[in-house]
């Protein structure tokens, strides 16, 4: 962005923005994980090296990382969820900085005088 911008131009700019943040669909505001992992059974597949993969979402909640399966047939979907939940994150993260920008562009009034007593 450039900050040599008038302050018309910001505010276009950022009208543009806070339009297109509009949700397109569900948003997820988590990762997407694919893991492998052992299920222990005597004579499964797993035992002979190939694992088996599950996904799952991690996200905070406060502090603490959870976590939820996801199944199979919902993967994609989720997926999108996701993007979606990204792109808004950086729409809003850009649409803070152009109102940065445009408190900056805007001048500022003099100080007055202080009116102290000699």
């Amino acid at each position: 962005m450039n900050t040599a911008e008038s302050p018309n131009q910001i505010r276009r700019t950022l009208d543009s923005r806070l339009r297109q943040l509009m949700p397109r669909g569900p948003v997820l505001l988590a990762a997407v994980v694919r893991s492998t992992r052992r299920c222990g059974r005597y004579g499964c597949k797993c035992n002979r090296g190939e694992k088996h993969i599950r996904t799952q979402i991690t996200y905070k909640e406060g502090a603490k990382t959870r976590s939820v399966y996801v199944p199979a047939d919902l993967v994609s979907e989720v997926r999108q969820w996701a993007a979606e939940g990204r792109r808004l994150q950086c729409l809003l993260k850009e649409c803070s900085q152009l109102a940065v920008a445009l408190l900056r562009s805007k001048p500022q009034a003099p100080k007055k005088p202080s009116r102290r007593p000699k």
